[in-house]
């Protein structure tokens, strides 16, 4: 059975992504950074579905904890087949107010943690000559938001680390492709203000925001066979919110 490894799949998109994976026929690997009842809840969700499945803690942005967990796959498993660096926080503020400490936190989870877990993978998949990696960028990459300086710029950087990965891995059938989300139907944006959501969806082309399930879609399908020739690209899945 393929196994893959999914990032900060405790909650919202990362859990959707578990699920979805679950079904399509891989053992899904639950990582989680501190929320073990959400992650015990995935877990459920995936064995309630048919899927396999098991957590395991570790924070993305510590070097040693990645290396130690990689080695903990490999060791029970054998094998990492996919890896899906979904794991993301944000801090919003505006720029000329941004603390230094608030971007180094962003960036340790969504740019260094993704560096850091693709870095380790590669070993193995380089070894096996085949293996996905998909990362989970955002649409903000491309078309910016303002109070987000930190976020826009990991996820921009995403961007340039699946690229470069691309062509490094790509001669030993290792692809590696972004995922970009627009507004997505979470926890998070439903407890964003009505007059928030008003706005937001007023400048999506298709009139609402994305289910958290066709981002996992997505996934599902860059990691099977179809997407087997698909690699270096950036995908938006955000209802012609950029184009």
């Amino acid at each position: 059975m393929s196994v893959a490894l999914v990032t900060g799949a405790s909650r919202g998109i990362g859990r959707a992504i578990a699920l979805a994976m679950a079904q399509a026929g891989h053992h899904v690997i639950i990582n989680y950074a501190g929320n073990e009842a959400a992650a015990d809840e995935t877990l459920a969700a995936v064995q309630a579905a048919g899927g396999s499945g098991q957590t395991l803690r570790f924070d993305v942005g510590d070097d040693a904890a990645v290396s130690g967990a990689m080695k903990s796959i490999l060791s029970e498993h054998g094998q990492i087949d996919v890896l899906v660096n979904n794991a993301g926080i944000s801090i919003d503020g505006l720029l000329m107010r941004f603390k230094a400490d608030d971007w180094d936190k962003v960036l340790a989870t969504n740019l260094r943690g993704a560096f850091l877990t693709t870095k380790a993978v590669a070993r193995p998949m380089l070894k096996a000559r085949s293996g996905r990696i998909i990362n989970i960028g955002s649409v903000v990459a491309a078309a910016g938001s303002a109070g987000q300086p930190a976020y826009c710029a990991a996820k921009a950087g995403l961007e340039g680390l699946t690229r470069s990965s691309a062509k490094e891995l790509a001669s030993r059938g290792i692809t590696v492709n972004c995922v970009a989300p627009g507004f997505v139907d979470t926890d998070m944006t439903q407890a964003l203000p009505e007059a928030r959501k008003e706005a937001i969806l007023a400048e999506v082309p298709m009139g609402r925001m994305a289910f958290a399930s066709e981002i996992a879609a997505t996934v599902v399908f860059l990691a099977s066979a179809g997407g087997g020739y698909i690699t270096g690209q950036v995908l938006g899945v955000n209802g012609g919110l950029h184009m």
